[in-house]
């Protein structure tokens, strides 16, 4: 079984819990939940039918960003072709938390299922997260 999911918008990172003083509690900051929650909600409209995945796992994440407004036609174009990658925020370590941990419990069990992680930051001309989830 293979679930693909196309998710448009600027690719977010999984922000750092934060600490409520007056309590003491830890919680996540409502940006990065409203983003899992976005995250849940494409995968959930993509296959309203989903089954859970059981076995082992094999995700592609690929990270697409827009090119910036002032690049040249030159160096846009280098973008495009993938000869000039991201290296910007957010971190793609942070990017892969937060698309893993929006589809715990859907997709799959758990992620720790996943064995093989192929993540990649790229130019295109949409802002968007592309996540493939393969059993194999």
């Amino acid at each position: 079984m293979i679930y693909e999911i196309l998710v448009p918008g600027n690719a977010q990172g999984k922000a750092r819990p934060r600490m409520n003083t007056r309590t003491g509690r830890a919680y996540t900051p409502p940006k990065t939940k409203n983003y899992e929650y976005e995250i849940k909600q494409w995968f959930v409209h993509t296959y309203p039918q989903y089954k859970t995945l059981q076995g082992r796992l094999k995700v592609t994440i690929v990270a697409y960003f827009s090119i910036p407004e002032s690049t040249s036609k030159k160096k846009a174009e280098q973008m495009l072709q993938n000869e000039i990658s991201p290296t910007k925020k957010p971190d793609i370590d942070n990017i892969v938390k937060a698309v893993l941990d929006s589809l715990n419990g859907l997709a799959y069990r758990d992620d720790t299922q996943v064995t093989i992680l192929n993540v990649e930051k790229v130019y295109a001309d949409q802002p968007k997260v592309y996540v493939k989830i393969e059993e194999y």
